[in-house]
C-alpha cells in the first residue's frame, strides 16, 4: 500500500505545534511554581538568616575572648520578632532547634560513662547533689517567696540557673589542661549527674502541668510516665544495647564515611522520634539513651567525631532560635530581678562549687577552676526555659527571666574567672587552708588514670604492625589509632589498645591523650591526611615528638617546614638498606659504609 504525500507531515506539525503550545505552557507553570514555592518565610530563607547571623555573631563574640554561644543568642535576638523582625519563619526554626535539641543530648550520651563516674562517684555524686540543692533551694525561694512566682515555674527557674554548661566548662578545663586530671574528671563527673539531672526533670516536669490537675491524676500520669520510660529503657538495654553497635560496625566495615555518618545521625533521630510515638517519652530523653548505647562501644569516638559537624549546626540553630524568643525590654523591665538572681545564685553556685571542693581536699587552685567555669548558666538553661514555656509552666516573661541572667553569666565569666583565681591564690597562701590540705584529695582511681609516657601510633598497617611489635617487644606503652574497621577489630581481639577512627579529628586524637604521650609515630602513607594529624597533634600537644612516614620528596619538605625533624622516607630507606648490604659484601671499612650511609640520607 502506497502512502500519500502529506499523510505524515500534516500530523507532526500539528503535533509539533501542539507540543511547543505545551511547553511553553509548562515553562510557564513551572516558573511560577518556581517562585510561588520560594517563599520568604520557609526553610531555605530560615536557614540562610540564621546560620549568617549566627556566623556574624560568633565570629564577632570569638574576636572579644567571649564563647561564640553568646553571638548566636544576640544573633537570635537581633534577627527575632522584638527587635529587627527580618526572622525568615520562627516556627520552622524551633524544630530545627529541637532537632538540635535531641542532637546535643545524644552528644552528651556518648561521652557518658558508667565506669568513669563509678570511680569518683563519692566526690562526684556528694558534690552535685550539694550543690545542686543549694542552688535550688535558694533559687526556688527567691523565685517563690521574693519575685512571686507560681510553684512549679519556681522549681524550672532554679534548675535551669543552677546548672552549668557541660559544653563550656569542658572546653575551659580543657584549655587549662585539665580534663584528664583528678579535679577535671571530678569536674565532667559533676557536669554528668548535673545533666542527668536535667534529662530527667524535661520527663518528670510535664507532669505537673495544669493547675487544676488533682493528686490522685498526677499520681495516675507520673505512674504511667514510669512505665512508659520503664518500657523504653528495657527496649533500649535489652534490644538496641545489643543490636545497634553491631549494625554501626557493620557499616563501619562498609568503610564509606558518609553512610557512617548517616547512620550515626539515623540512629539518633530515629531513636527519639521513635521514643517520643511508641512510649511517649520525650524526643531528648530518646536521643541521651541512643548516644549512652553507642557510647558504651568503641565506636563512640568514632562517632562523635563525624556526627560532631551536625550536631553543632544544628546546636546554633537552637541557640539563634531560643534568642529569637527573648525580647530585649526584659533587661529594662526587671534589671534589678537579673541582677540580684546572678549575684546569689550564679556566684553562689560557683563559690558553693569552689568551697565544696576544698573541703573535700581539692587544691584550691583546681577548685577555683572548676568555681569559675561554673559560675555560669548553659545550654540546659536555655533548652530549660524554652520547654517550660512550651509546657505552659513558664510565661514569656519568665523564659526571657532565664535567658537574662544566663546572658549575664557569660559576658561576665571572663572576668569572674579572674577573680576565682586570685581566691585560689589567696587560698593557697592561707594557713588553714594549707593545714586542711595536709593530706590532699587523694589520688586518680586506678581506673581513671590516663596513660602517661606513651606512644601514639597512627596506622595499624604493614609498617605500623612491625613499629608496634618492637615497641611492644621493649616493654614500650602504646596506643593505636586505626580507621580500618576489620583491622580495629582483629586488634581488639588480640588485646591491643587501639582506637578506631580518623586521627585527624579531634575528637579521636584526644582520646589517645597526646597531652601525656611521649612520641607520635604517623606510619599511614596519605600525605594530606599526615599534614592535617601532625597540625592537630601539635594544637593538643605543642612539645609532642613527631616521626612520621613519606614517599616522596616534596611531602618530606612540606613536614620539614612544619618542623618534623625525623621524616623516614621509604624509598630511601631502601636504597639505604641496598647501599648497606652491597658495601659490606664487598668489605667496604665499616666507618666508609656509615658515612656513605649518612650522606645518602641527607640527601
Amino acid at each position: 500500500m502506497r502512502l500519500q504525500q502529506g499523510y505524515f507531515l500534516i500530523p507532526l506539525k500539528e503535533l509539533v505545534m501542539s507540543a511547543a503550545s505545551a511547553n511553553s505552557q509548562t515553562v510557564s507553570v513551572l516558573n511560577s511554581r518556581c517562585i510561588m514555592e520560594f517563599q520568604p518565610s520557609g526553610l531555605l530563607s530560615t536557614l540562610v538568616i540564621s546560620l549568617l547571623a549566627a556566623f556574624a555573631g560568633g565570629l564577632a563574640t570569638r574576636v572579644a575572648k567571649l564563647t561564640p554561644m553568646l553571638g548566636y543568642l544576640i544573633a537570635g535576638i537581633l534577627i527575632g520578632p522584638a527587635a529587627t523582625g527580618i526572622v525568615a519563619d520562627q516556627s520552622v526554626a524551633s524544630e530545627l532547634a529541637e532537632v538540635g535539641v535531641a542532637l546535643l543530648l545524644f552528644n552528651v550520651g556518648l561521652h557518658f560513662s558508667f565506669r568513669d563516674l563509678m570511680a569518683v562517684r563519692h566526690i562526684v555524686l556528694r558534690g552535685a547533689v550539694i550543690q545542686m540543692l543549694l542552688g535550688g533551694t535558694l533559687g526556688f525561694c527567691v523565685a517563690y517567696f521574693v519575685f512571686g512566682m507560681e510553684a512549679v515555674a519556681s522549681v524550672v527557674l532554679a534548675l535551669s540557673i543552677s546548672v552549668a554548661s557541660t559544653a563550656i566548662s569542658s572546653h575551659v578545663l580543657g584549655e587549662k589542661q585539665q580534663l584528664t586530671s583528678f579535679v577535671g574528671r571530678v569536674a565532667i563527673g559533676w557536669l554528668v549527674v548535673q545533666d542527668i539531672a536535667v534529662v530527667l526533670a524535661m520527663v518528670i516536669l510535664p507532669s505537673f502541668v495544669g493547675k487544676n490537675l488533682d493528686l490522685g491524676a498526677l499520681f495516675a500520669s507520673s505512674g504511667k510516665m514510669v512505665l512508659q520510660i520503664a518500657g523504653f529503657a528495657a527496649v533500649m538495654l535489652f534490644g538496641a544495647r545489643e543490636y545497634i553497635p553491631r549494625m554501626l560496625g557493620y557499616v563501619a566495615r562498609v568503610g564509606s564515611r558518609e553512610l557512617f555518618t548517616l547512620a550515626v545521625i539515623v540512629i539518633a533521630l530515629g531513636i527519639a522520634y521513635g521514643s517520643a510515638v511508641f512510649f511517649g517519652v520525650s524526643i531528648a530523653l530518646g536521643a541521651f539513651f541512643a548516644g549512652v548505647v553507642i557510647g558504651e562501644t568503641d565506636l563512640n569516638h568514632y562517632a562523635a567525631a563525624e556526627a560532631l559537624s551536625m550536631q553543632q549546626i544544628f546546636s546554633i540553630l537552637f541557640f539563634v532560635s531560643a534568642g529569637m524568643l527573648f525580647d530585649p525590654q526584659s533587661l529594662f523591665r526587671m534589671p534589678i530581678q537579673i541582677v540580684v538572681y546572678y549575684v546569689i545564685l550564679v556566684l553562689g553556685m560557683g563559690f558553693v562549687t569552689f568551697a565544696t571542693l576544698v573541703l573535700m581536699h581539692a587544691p584550691p587552685q583546681s577548685a577555683a577552676l572548676v568555681g569559675a567555669t561554673f559560675s555560669q548558666v548553659g545550654e540546659f538553661s536555655f533548652i530549660l526555659s524554652q520547654m517550660g514555656y512550651n509546657w505552659g509552666i513558664l510565661t514569656r516573661a519568665d523564659s526571657d527571666f532565664i535567658v537574662a541572667v544566663a546572658l549575664l553569666s557569660i559576658i561576665l565569666n571572663p572576668a569572674m574567672s579572674r577573680i576565682f583565681i586570685w581566691l585560689g591564690k589567696l587560698s593557697e597562701s592561707s594557713k588553714i587552708f594549707l593545714r586542711w590540705q595536709k593530706n590532699g584529695m587523694g589520688s586518680m582511681p586506678e581506673a581513671l588514670q590516663p596513660m602517661t609516657g606513651h606512644v601514639i601510633l597512627v596506622g595499624h598497617g604493614r609498617v605500623g604492625q612491625r613499629v608496634a611489635y618492637a615497641l611492644n617487644k621493649n616493654s614500650i606503652p602504646c596506643i593505636t589509632i586505626e580507621s580500618d574497621r576489620r583491622l580495629t577489630e582483629n586488634l581488639h581481639r588480640n588485646g591491643i589498645p587501639v582506637i578506631f577512627g580518623d586521627a585527624t579529628r579531634e575528637l579521636v586524637m584526644a582520646a589517645a591523650h597526646p597531652e601525656s604521650a611521649k612520641l607520635l609515630i604517623i606510619a599511614t602513607p596519605q600525605g594530606g591526611q599526615v599534614r592535617q594529624t601532625i597540625t592537630l597533634a601539635r594544637h593538643l600537644n605543642p612539645n609532642l615528638k613527631i616521626v612520621v612516614r613519606v614517599h616522596e620528596g616534596t611531602e618530606a619538605r612540606q613536614v620539614a617546614r612544619m618542623g618534623i625533624k625525623c621524616a623516614v622516607f621509604a624509598e630511601r630507606e631502601i636504597a639505604v638498606g641496598l647501599s648497606a648490604f652491597a658495601l659490606q659484601h664487598y668489605e667496604v671499612d665499616p666507618n666508609g659504609v656509615l658515612q656513605t650511609l649518612k650522606e645518602l640520607r641527607q640527601e
